[in-house]
C-alpha cells in the first residue's frame, strides 16, 4: 500500500492485487450460496457487482494514465502558481510559452521562455528559477532566456 499515492505503477499493481482478491472472494461466496440454495443467478449478480467495484476503483488510475500518456499537466502542479513563482524571481519581467508535463510517474518537466531585464544576470536567474521549480515539484527544466525587448517568434 505504501507509495501508491505517489506512483501510478504501484497504484496499478495494488489495484490489480485487490481486484484478484475481490474476484476470489466472489467465487467463494457464489459457490457457497449456489451449493446451499441452488440459486445459480447469484453468480452473474456477484460478477457484475465485482466488475462495477473494479471499474469505480480504477477510474482515477485510468484518468491519471491518460493524462500521463497525453503529456497533460500533472494533477499535483498548479500552472499559475508555477508561473507566479517564476515571475517573482529577481530580474524576471515575464514568462511565456510555459509548458509542464510528466516525464514519468514521479518526475515532471517544464519548458519556458523567460524575459529578463539584465543579460548579465542570465546564469543566476536560470539557477534561481531551477531551484524554485524543484520546490514546485518540477525536476527537469529547460529555460530559454530572452532579454528585454527580444522577440521569440514572428507574432510579437
Amino acid at each position: 500500500m505504501r507509495g501508491q499515492k505517489d506512483d501510478i505503477n504501484i497504484r496499478g499493481a495494488f489495484l490489480h492485487m485487490a481486484a484478484d482478491t475481490l474476484v476470489s472472494i466472489g467465487v467463494v461466496i457464489s459457490g457457497i450460496v449456489i451449493s446451499h440454495t441452488g440459486w445459480f443467478i447469484i453468480d452473474p449478480i456477484i460478477s457484475i457487482a465485482i466488475a462495477i467495484v473494479i471499474l469505480v476503483g480504477t477510474w482515477n488510475l485510468l484518468r491519471d494514465s491518460m493524462r500521463l500518456a497525453l503529456d497533460g499537466v500533472p494533477e499535483s502542479i498548479e500552472v499559475e502558481e508555477v508561473a507566479k513563482a517564476m515571475r517573482n524571481t529577481d530580474h524576471v519581467t515575464n514568462v511565456h510559452h510555459l509548458h509542464i508535463w510528466a516525464l514519468s510517474t514521479t518526475e515532471n518537466a517544464l519548458t519556458a521562455h523567460v524575459v529578463i531585464d539584465d543579460e548579465h544576470e542570465a546564469s543566476s536567474v536560470r539557477k534561481a528559477l531551477k531551484e524554485k521549480l524543484i520546490h514546485q515539484g518540477i525536476n527537469h527544466a529547460t529555460i530559454e532566456i530572452e532579454i528585454g525587448g527580444d522577440c521569440c517568434d514572428k507574432n510579437c
